[in-house]
């Protein structure tokens, strides 16, 4: 296998290719924005691409059109003498999933907000109060207060239409003080709150731990409802663009379930911050693979898979060479590098689950919100680790009916 089929390989895999008519396909490019038409005719086949127009021979959008219809034949002879060939066109590359389980989906659909309620109570009810010095109000329970900030953020309502809930929440049981709205929007300015948090989200991943294994890293923007100055070198002004913050996560491929989350500013690189991720991952899961795209592509990236037992599949850059210097990182990369050079097709198997990432930020943004309400940075920031704590806590119903079992918070 070339070059040029390894790529078509890698097109088919992760690219959408359509079909326009009975001989034409439209195949995205893999270097631009731009898409390519290949046509399959009874002169020859053919593809819109510089690479073809120079040399008049199959480029890597044919090999992907070839990959995804697969022509198998079978031939049959008959007892009277006649020969028949069958043709059919099976899918190649292009991976299924089965039928979901419908029935434990409406039940746990039909009972989830019950179901929050119960298990955000057991989550927050450990969590410590803070002792308070001085004179003033006493301070509410931590419990109480994160119970409000949680179950708020889940609602999607306004902090003042909320409180029908809290209070109706409070009646059940489920906490111990309906606290008013105003208390709710300042402990989420609270510093304190923050990695209280991130141990929350750890936490209520825990319980999956047993069925997850493989796991995939990417990060996703956060608008907010604020503006920052920018200057457009293309119209020669500055320009006012809405500031947003990136969420890094890692997510287990088969739950959805975020096992990790870090926030940054909107300039902030994805590289740097995969082996924290992984690592604390790694604390509760048994890590086997970890799924990335080509912004992840480092040698101490790889490296950090490797020393937590796992297997990374991570695609390399156009320009990544084997390392020319021996050292412990570069026997690591130029071993990967050569897996992923002469086994493409087993590793686009495994690198696909990297899609799944993709899911669980449409699960947030649709489910939850797409934008932050708050207008400080620290409350910004606690309000998408809520929304995440939100997300990994509906994941865990899901799967209490999916798979029939009860979560314990230690």
């Amino acid at each position: 296998m070339d070059a040029r089929q390894q790529k078509g390989l890698e097109i088919a895999a992760t690219s959408q290719i359509t079909r326009r008519g009975n001989e034409t396909w439209i195949v995205p490019s893999q270097s631009l924005n731009g898409k390519y038409a290949v046509s399959f005719t009874a002169e020859g086949k053919f593809c819109t691409c510089p690479d073809f127009e120079l040399r008049q021979q199959p480029c890597k959008h044919i090999y992907s059109v070839q990959y995804v219809l697969f022509r198998e034949q079978r031939i049959e002879t008959r007892p009277d003498g006649t020969v028949t060939t069958t043709t059919t066109e099976a899918a190649k590359v292009r991976v299924t999933y089965g039928q979901p389980n419908w029935s434990a989906y409406h039940k746990a659909q039909t009972c989830e907000k019950d179901e929050f309620c119960k298990l955000l109570k057991d989550l927050v009810a450990n969590i410590p109060t803070p002792s308070q010095t001085g004179s003033g109000n006493r301070r509410l329970a931590m419990p109480d207060l994160l119970f409000g900030m949680a179950y708020k953020v889940y609602s999607g309502f306004s902090a003042r239409r909320f409180m029908c809930d809290l209070r109706n929440a409070s009646e059940q049981g489920h906490v111990g003080h309906a606290a008013s709205y105003n208390a709710i929007l300042e402990a989420m300015q609270l510093e304190e709150v923050t990695p209280i948090l991130h141990e929350l989200i750890e936490t209520s991943a825990k319980p999956l731990a047993a069925v997850e294994t493989q796991f995939a890293v990417d990060s996703t923007g956060l608008g907010t409802q604020c503006f920052y100055r920018h200057y457009s070198a293309k119209y020669g002004h500055d320009q006012m663009n809405r500031d947003y913050l990136k969420a890094h996560v890692c997510i287990g491929t088969k739950t959805n379930v975020i096992t990790s989350v870090a926030i940054t500013d909107r300039d902030a690189n994805d590289g740097p911050q995969f082996p924290a991720l992984v690592e604390k991952t790694a604390e509760n899961f048994d890590v086997q693979e970890v799924s990335a795209d080509k912004a992840y592509s480092t040698k101490l990236n790889l490296e950090t898979v490797r020393n937590v037992g796992g297997m990374p599949y991570i695609p390399f850059k156009a320009n990544a060479k084997p390392a020319t210097r021996p050292s412990r990182d570069s026997a690591t990369w130029t071993r990967l590098y050569h897996f992923f050079s002469l086994h493409r097709e087993e590793f686009l198997e495994h690198y696909h689950r990297r899609s799944n990432v993709e899911a669980t930020f449409s699960m947030i943004k649709r489910c939850i919100s797409d934008t932050l309400r708050s207008k400080t940075r620290v409350a910004q920031i606690n309000e998408a680790l809520l929304m995440i704590l939100v997300h990994n806590i509906r994941c865990l119903i899901h799967e209490m009916h999916e798979l029939s079992i009860t979560p314990e918070v230690r």
